[in-house]
């Protein structure tokens, strides 16, 4: 291996580190923030998703937020049991099952939403509109590569 593919592999390396580093301290901020609203994570994923998109087919919101079907069952259950959401069944496709944020679970995410969203922007205060366009871009760049 001559110099320039040490280099290469070093850095390789290194953004690896760095990158898994930011993005276990992003995630334990996250997970803190949403804890203080009585919520785990994915369970606010689901109710995030649909706060923002509507009702959703349950199988696609494993789809959305990465989660196996079994584990989106169990987050619906607990979710539907807190009474932030409500299932339905589709009317053509009875096997069809949607998820739909109740009244108390727009209610809970238009008082945390807004401060959550806050959470989010003072962890990339330090980074210009420019440089978080970027990042998107470079970080995009590396994951479409495993695909």
């Amino acid at each position: 291996m001559n110099n320039n593919e040490k280099k290469a592999t070093n850095l390789s390396l290194k953004s690896l580190v760095v990158l898994s580093r930011t993005n276990h301290a992003v995630m334990e901020h996250i997970k803190k923030d949403i804890r203080s609203h009585g919520l785990g994570v994915t369970e606010f994923a689901v109710l995030e998703l649909l706060y923002h998109k509507g009702e959703q087919p349950t199988q696609r919101i494993g789809e959305q937020i990465l989660i196996t079907s079994g584990s989106i069952t169990y987050v619906v259950d607990k979710l539907e049991a807190k009474g932030y959401l409500e299932r339905k069944r589709c009317p053509e496709d009875r096997r069809v099952i949607y998820a739909h944020i109740s009244d108390k679970g727009r209610a809970l995410m238009d008082e945390i939403f807004p401060e959550h969203s806050k959470s989010i922007e003072a962890m990339f205060q330090n980074l210009t509109n420019e440089e978080k366009e970027t990042l998107i871009v470079l970080l995009k760049k590396v994951g479409l590569a495993q695909s």
